[in-house]
């Protein structure tokens, strides 16, 4: 996992309910995973958010869709 992904795994797991953290952390580890292999697709990303905004707080959701639409222009 490179910096960048480090700091958005960071900022994504501070955002996640509590008793989903887990949860959220090895989901966002598989999908780097694919990213530094270069396996990652748009598919991908659009079945990993969907996932990702049902672990999060809910009044964290609007906050990580905006950081989430960023990353997405990066893949």
């Amino acid at each position: 996992m490179n910096q960048e992904q480090e700091l958005f795994l960071d900022f994504i797991l501070e955002r996640v309910k509590a008793d989903r953290i887990e949860e959220a952390k090895v989901l966002l580890e598989y999908n780097f995973k694919k990213l530094a292999e270069g396996n990652f697709t748009q598919d991908d990303l659009e079945q990993v958010i969907p996932k990702m905004l049902d672990l999060l707080k809910p009044d964290k959701i609007e906050e990580v869709q905006t950081v989430m639409k960023q990353f997405a222009v990066r893949v």
